[in-house]
């Protein structure tokens, strides 16, 4: 049998997507239940339990794939980078509407109608996927309304068919923001969580985790010993780490040494890090 990536793969001995049939060994397959995340971010983990570690987060909108239900647990596959793992199931449900525009900022509200005065009852994250039925205007402020009356402040939106076109300056917008093991969203993200989480807004997807990153994004390209010849959005690669160039000698990452996305000159960022994990194994042109 072929040796299927578990992490993108749902494959387990008792239990295997429909998909894999013959492939893989497994006591049983399943088609899978099609629906989709309701809240604005959803943990995704490695085990159906709360104390389990976080390998990823999907957002509002994010269609899944249910292989499976248990003590209040869902294991799915991610249908936009095909992740595999553990969410609660209260964070899955079936769609009310087809959403037609996206958060494009790191964190946008939802008031309880068009009036930033009125009391907030949730905050997405850039990415979420969100349904809107119309446009009002208060105090000369636009806001985008939901199908349940709350509205959101309009121009944190964009059509879903309307990418960003670069992905560094949607990653400079996350500047500060926390770092958070497995995060990909506006509320903390990882190395590799904001790359994929960048790419996202430009309609690209790529893997999730540093490694897949490392074998598939774009063309490699050599990393001098001078470190020379970066140009911007080239993506550097460590041990179990990425950044992304901002341009010729500086480096975009999400970092566990100030634990926040920051910017550092990348010679800094070679020095430090090679005293835990060595050099830097390779770089990327997406």
């Amino acid at each position: 049998m072929t040796d299927f990536d578990r992490r993108l793969n749902a494959i387990r001995p008792d239990l295997a997507d429909e998909r894999l049939r013959g492939k893989v060994e497994a006591e049983r397959f399943v088609t899978g239940e099609s629906q989709q995340v309701v809240v604005p971010v959803a943990d995704l983990v490695s085990a159906p339990r709360r104390d389990a570690p976080m390998d990823t987060q999907l957002l509002l909108g994010d269609a899944v794939r249910i292989f499976e239900r248990r003590d209040g647990w869902a294991w799915v596959q991610a249908e936009h980078d095909c992740y595999v793992g553990w969410l609660r199931e209260e964070d899955v449900g079936f769609a009310d509407g087809e959403a037609r525009h996206v958060v494009r900022v790191p964190r946008s509200f939802v008031y309880a109608g068009p009036d930033l005065k009125l009391p907030r009852s949730a905050c997405h994250s850039m990415g979420a996927a969100i349904r809107v039925v119309g446009r009002v205007e208060t105090r000369g402020t636009l806001y985008a309304v939901l199908p349940d009356g709350q509205a959101m402040i309009a121009s944190h939106l964009r059509p879903a068919g309307e990418p960003e076109t670069d992905f560094v300056s949607v990653a400079e917008t996350l500047l500060n923001a926390p770092y958070l093991w497995g995060g990909t969203s506006g509320f903390g993200v990882d190395c590799s969580g904001l790359i994929s989480l960048s790419m996202r807004m430009l309609g690209r997807r790529v893997p999730r985790d540093t490694d897949m990153q490392a074998g598939s994004v774009g063309e490699a390209i050599e990393v001098t010993p001078d470190l020379a010849g970066f140009r911007r959005g080239d993506l550097v690669f460590w041990k179990g780490h990425v950044g992304m160039m901002l341009d010729g000698t500086r480096l975009l990452h999400a970092s566990g040494h100030t634990m926040t996305v920051t910017i550092e000159p990348l010679s800094d960022a070679v020095a430090r890090i090679g005293h835990l994990y060595g050099p830097p194994t390779g770089a990327r042109r997406p």
